[in-house]
């Protein structure tokens, strides 16, 4: 990657915005004889099961997600901590089956339900796992063992020496197999890949401050190194970033690391490779350690303009009162359908904003509050907030009312025209000054601006449903919400959009 360059990171961006015209011209059609499988698959490897009795932490679910900093009670996670971390964040939470197949709800969001986030384990001994590499299994709730030993070190020079990494006794590597979702999404679905990974990673983020471990997403490494570990080769599957947990002693020693050869079961009779697709992560690609050293750091201020609208003060509901984690992640879904006639207090969507932008601990954001986003909002049905369109001022902890107005048929409008966004009572949307991230990350910072703004759509997700209401991810037509929240949006790339509102119920028939 060259330094500062960004230059495919807008190309990217600009060549998969959605339009009025562009979602009708495309004219892609789903080849469903092709569709890829929703797991990877390996041949020959055997299946080391984790534990499914699975203890509760008893951890309000607001309150773990609002953690940024907590004690650590655990210094290194045993196996029935993986078990859990891994279940609550990626695991086969609900099946149903219909005639002809099985439909598997996970337990986070992903565009269309293809999965094509991956979760990779790397770690030292453990107490009931040995040092090994290893690929988890959501299929069957089980990991599979690529390497033997420790291999920590390779991660930790792939970093670059972060400390967070150097010290931990495991390190999860997310990653996606670009085809999983392309098949539907085409280009655009890298995108996805930190939209996805995003909501899984807000998951695991809720679970490891309720465990009580401590946790931070590193973006900055040499990806062809981290590739190799995992056997992946860049190109049709790749790392998006690493989760260092827990703390204690550097690895000692590197060991040699050979070239995998693991078969697979393939997805499809076909795939398709999307040039866009690899020539952006490609460019946002680091070539070794000293390089991510580098690259990695705070992003510099980015502060609004002073407010010039009434600014309303959160006032969010004590967090100690909502389930524990573990019962809202059962709980969550995908509202299909939400009640136009219903409404959320002020107090319910102070906490959602609350608790979503307490911050994420990551090596390019700062320790507090959002850093390559913006929080932007059309509410439609707020008790005791005027419909409107505001924008979130962190700095005042209030929304500032942008334009006062009824605004559901453009809500509506700007979710690609579906109704879920006219009928939600608020619409969250997550803007990136791109121009600024790009100069100070490089193409790199697209893969960040994304990651943080998935992230903190999960986390919308989660507390929307703590607090029994309902919430779903959307996609939207890109320049138009920029122009909608204009002047206060102007310049900014939209990440990501999740409306929240009252699920709507079939009433009884009389």
């Amino acid at each position: 990657m060259t330094e500062r360059d960004a230059t495919a990171a807008w190309r990217y961006h600009n060549a998969t915005k959605h339009s009025y015209w562009s979602v009708r011209l495309e004219g892609h059609q789903l080849d469903w004889a092709n569709e890829p499988l929703p797991f990877k698959l390996y041949r020959g490897l055997e299946p080391i099961p984790l534990p499914r009795d699975l203890h509760a932490t008893d951890v309000p679910c607001l309150e773990a997600l609002a953690s940024v900093e907590y004690p650590a009670e655990k210094e290194a996670p045993d196996l029935p901590t993986l078990a859990s971390l891994l279940y609550f964040s990626a695991g086969i939470t609900k099946r149903v089956r219909y005639p002809g197949g099985e439909i598997y709800f996970r337990a986070a969001a992903c565009t269309g339900a293809l999965y094509h986030i991956d979760l990779y384990l790397v770690c030292g001994d453990l107490p009931g796992l040995s040092a090994g590499v290893y690929h988890f299994g959501p299929h069957d709730f089980a990991l599979r063992r690529l390497r033997a030993g420790d291999y920590r070190a390779v991660l930790v020079d792939a970093a670059g020496q972060e400390p967070t990494v150097a010290a931990a006794p495991a390190v999860l590597v997310f990653a996606s197999t670009f085809w999983r979702n392309a098949w539907k999404y085409r280009a655009r679905a890298y995108r996805h890949c930190f939209w996805d990974s995003g909501t899984i990673l807000a998951n695991l983020l809720a679970m490891a401050a309720a465990h009580r471990l401590p946790a931070k997403v590193v973006l900055g490494f040499a990806d062809g190194q981290v590739d190799h570990l995992l056997g992946l080769d860049g190109r049709r599957e790749a790392s998006l970033f690493m989760v260092a947990l827990g703390r204690g002693t550097p690895p000692a020693g590197t060991l040699q690391v050979p070239a995998l050869s693991l078969e697979t079961v393939p997805l499809s009779a076909r795939e398709v490779e999307y040039d866009e697709i690899v020539r952006m992560h490609q460019a946002a690609s680091l070539a070794d350690g000293d390089e991510a050293a580098r690259w990695r750091g705070e992003p510099p201020p980015m502060p609004l303009p002073p407010p010039s609208g009434r600014l309303y003060p959160l006032a969010p509901l004590p967090l100690s009162a909502s389930e524990p984690t573990e019962a809202v992640v059962l709980r969550r879904g995908s509202t299909r359908r939400f009640d136009r006639g219903g409404s959320i207090s002020f107090a319910e969507l102070s906490t959602v904003v609350h608790c979503a932008t307490r911050g994420i601990p990551a090596d390019f954001l700062p320790s507090r509050g959002l850093g390559l986003n913006r929080l932007f909002l059309i509410v439609n049905a707020v008790d005791g907030l005027p419909p409107g369109a505001y924008v979130y001022r962190p700095e005042a902890g209030a929304l500032e009312l942008l334009r006062e107005g009824e605004f559901r048929q453009q809500a509506g409008y700007l979710a690609l025209e579906q109704p879920l966004g006219a009928d939600a009572c608020v619409d969250l949307y997550l803007l990136s000054p791109l121009g600024r991230v790009l100069e100070r990350f490089g193409d790199r910072g697209y893969r960040a601006a994304q990651l943080e703004a998935g992230t903190v759509g999960g986390k919308v997700y989660l507390a929307a449903y703590a607090l029994r209401r309902g919430a779903t991810g959307l996609t939207f037509y890109d320049d138009d919400v920029t122009a909608f929240f204009s002047p206060a949006a102007e310049g900014h790339g939209v990440m990501f959009l999740t409306a929240v509102g009252v699920p709507w119920r079939r009433r009884a028939q009389n």
